[in-house]
This record gives C-alpha cells, sequence and structure tokens, in this order.
C-alpha cells in the first residue's frame, strides 16, 4: 500500500466530528468489567455485547472507526455477517489491537515495557487480509518517585516504532499510544513534564525507523493531575496545558491526534475534549478514542436485561458519539 493510501486512510480517522471507539479490551479485562455486573465472560457474551455496540443504528455519523481484539475481528453478528463487512458497511474503519501488553521492565522495578514484536509481521499480515485498516499499540508510563526512567520511556518509544514500521509496511496506519497513567498524587507541571519528554523520545524514534508520519496517528493522554492529586487543575487547565504540551513535542506534519479517556469520567473526556478545540485552530485535528468513557453507560443498561435493553443501549452509545463528536469541534454543550 502506497503511502498516499495510509495517509488517505489516517485522515479518514480524524474526519471531522468523527473519532474512534475503543473495544479492544482483552478478556481478562472485559471479564472484570462483566463481574463488576453480574455478566458471564463467555464467548457468546462478549460476542452479542460488542455487536450491540457496532450494530448502533447511525454510529458512523460519529465514529470513524473501532478498534477490535483478536477475538471480535475474527467475529460475526448473530445473523452471520462479519464484523468487519458491518463496520465497512457503515463507513467505520476496522482497527485492531496488536500488542501483548506491559511486562515488567527487568533492572527497573515497578516500571513495564509493552511486549508484542515477536511474529508481529505475520499477525499483522493476516489481521490486514481480515479488513484490519489501523492498528494500535499501548505503551504505558507510571509516574513516580524517580519515575520513569529514560530506560523506560526510551524502550517503549523504540517498540512503538519499531511496531509502527510493521505496521506501515503490511498497509496498516498505526496508532501510536504512550499512556502516562493519571494514577498517583503528581500535579499537571509533573504530567506535562512526563508527557513531553515521552512525546519527544516517541517521534525521535519514529524518526529513525523510518516511520511516515502523514500516515500514523497518535493516541495520546491529556496532560492532567494525578488522581491522588490535592489540587486538581481546572478543565480549561488541562485544555491549555495539553495543547501545548502537544505543540512543543508533536510534528505538524502529524494527520490527526485522538485521546484516550485514560480514567476520566464520560463528562470530563467530554469537556476537556471541547475546550481543546475551542482554542484552536491546531496544527492537527484532535479528536477521541475512547473506551471506558464511550461504553461505560450503555454496558450497564445492556448488563440488566441484554434483550430487553438492547436498544436503549445502543441509544447511549450512539447518544455518547454524539456528544464526542460535537467536541471533536468545539460545539459540545454541557447539558443544563
Amino acid at each position: 500500500m502506497s503511502i498516499e493510501q495510509l495517509e488517505s486512510i489516517a485522515q479518514a480517522m480524524v474526519a471531522p466530528g468523527k473519532g474512534i471507539i475503543a473495544i479492544d479490551e482483552s478478556n481478562s479485562t472485559i471479564k472484570k468489567r462483566f463481574d463488576a455486573l453480574g455478566v458471564d465472560c463467555t464467548e457468546e457474551n462478549r460476542r452479542a455485547y460488542r455487536e450491540m455496540l457496532l450494530t448502533t443504528p447511525g454510529l458512523g455519523e460519529h465514529i470513524s472507526g473501532a478498534i477490535l481484539y483478536d477475538e471480535t475481528i475474527r467475529q460475526s453478528t448473530r445473523a452471520g455477517v462479519p464484523f468487519t463487512k458491518v463496520m465497512l458497511d457503515a463507513g467505520i474503519l476496522p482497527g485492531i489491537k496488536v500488542d501483548k501488553g506491559p511486562q515488567p521492565l527487568a533492572g527497573f522495578p515497578g516500571e513495564v515495557v509493552t511486549e508484542g514484536l515477536d511474529g508481529l509481521r505475520e499477525r499483522l499480515n493476516e489481521y490486514a487480509r481480515l479488513g484490519a485498516k489501523f492498528a494500535k499499540w499501548r505503551a504505558v508510563i507510571n509516574i513516580g518517585e524517580d519515575a520513569p526512567s529514560g530506560t523506560c520511556i526510551e524502550a517503549n518509544c523504540h517498540a512503538l516504532a519499531r511496531y509502527a514500521a510493521l505496521c506501515q509496511e503490511a498497509g496498516i496506519v498505526p496508532m501510536v499510544e504512550p499512556e502516562i497513567l493519571m494514577d498517583g498524587d503528581h500535579d499537571l507541571e509533573a504530567c506535562y513534564d512526563v508527557t513531553e519528554v515521552t512525546l519527544r523520545s516517541l517521534f525521535g524514534s519514529l524518526y529513525e525507523q523510518n516511520v511516515m508520519l502523514e500516515g500514523t496517528i497518535l493516541k495520546a493522554s491529556m496532560v492532567i493531575s494525578g488522581k491522588t492529586c490535592v489540587d486538581q487543575a481546572s478543565t480549561d487547565e488541562v485544555a491549555e496545558a495539553t495543547v501545548r504540551c502537544l505543540k512543543a513535542a508533536v510534528p505538524a506534519l502529524l494527520p490527526g491526534i485522538v485521546f484516550l479517556s485514560g480514567g476520566q469520567s464520560d463528562e470530563q473526556a467530554t469537556a476537556h475534549l471541547n475546550a481543546m478545540n475551542q482554542m484552536g485552530p491546531h496544527p492537527w485535528p484532535l479528536s477521541f478514542s475512547y473506551g471506558r468513557a464511550m461504553q461505560q453507560a450503555a454496558l450497564k443498561l445492556w448488563a440488566k436485561d441484554m434483550q430487553a435493553n438492547f436498544a436503549a443501549a445502543q441509544k447511549t452509545v450512539a447518544q455518547r458519539a454524539k456528544e464526542n463528536g460535537l467536541a471533536a469541534l468545539g460545539q459540545w454543550k454541557k447539558a443544563a
């Protein structure tokens, strides 16, 4: 696939007023969410839940793509239509999570590095055949005492760049996600510093690995106070610090940036995105790639009665998509 084709996929992912829904939870992660609501984590229930999300009427109006898990990209609706076909028919690009999750970084207690490069070329080729247009790899950076170390940042950014180069070779747009976790009592400034250093390292690594930025999407975490920080930054402070940080570290050539919600409440994630877009114009579109902040309310409804609440849960998904789509344009208004 040519760079022009990769570029047009990347641009479609961040089309005005559209963003990505992340439904790529591993089986162990979705089990925790199902367990909390009393749903059996069987393959059929996981399939049924994701069918509810992906067949939401009008989803394509505000959703440009969905990140799937390995199991999900191979599944079909109850009527036997492959999920990838349902998505493409609705104008939604299929994406795939390809990393194998964070593992302890040897020699650096408390720090992790994401694994999954072994055999990745073959897996990407298979995913391309299954219909994947983009992929996702998540690195996890913790802020703590003497953390993150330069080694941790470097190791994770090197892996992200190798993954990105392999994606482009397979004709898949890489979404690179260096998540700075909200866990901890660090303040906004500490988060800003770590985010900037990480992003600079990431784009340095992407450059060294010959990754074409025109065919790459950044999935970024917002510059935000740690969950247990006494002084919580306001919506405007988060928006201002995040935009300033991105302008300092992200090349203007990138087609777009999507944010992860990372433990923010549904409304918080939407409000922060909206505030950033009201400060525009920016060098790149700023949109969303939310998981929990898109699904949480719908999952609770669906879990109560999978059949009876199917349509109501879909309405909730459509509403969250619409609100975040408006926030991606800076046009969201908080409900009175």
